[in-house]
């Protein structure tokens, strides 16, 4: 059994497919979702969302928004989402260290 999982932003849509499970991060900490889970509304927080497609784990960055689970469908609208296949690990190191650096003059 699966479940349709649904990713969108404002501007995209990100991930609509089926999957077999999710880890979603919330404001209360993360909850897993399988197939036949009860209908659950809930704000999403920023962090990983792990997806299960088959025998493999997907990951994907959240920047905060909300979820709505039921009918074994899941849709999640955030401010921003990309798959973590997506991230050029290079690249995301600047703004990184630039936060960082912030961070420490504060």
């Amino acid at each position: 059994m699966t479940l349709n999982l649904c990713v969108l932003t404002p501007n995209r849509s990100v991930w609509n497919s089926e999957v077999n499970g999710i880890i979603l991060p919330t404001n209360n900490g993360q909850i897993g979702v399988l197939p036949n889970h009860a209908p659950t509304a809930t704000a999403v927080d920023i962090g990983i969302l792990r997806i299960r497609l088959n025998d493999q784990w997907l990951t994907m960055a959240l920047m905060g928004g909300f979820a709505r689970i039921g009918n074994n469908a899941i849709t999640i609208l955030v401010n921003e989402a990309e798959r973590g296949s997506d991230i050029d690990p290079q690249e995301a190191q600047k703004p990184l260290e630039i936060a960082e650096a912030n961070l420490r003059k504060a």
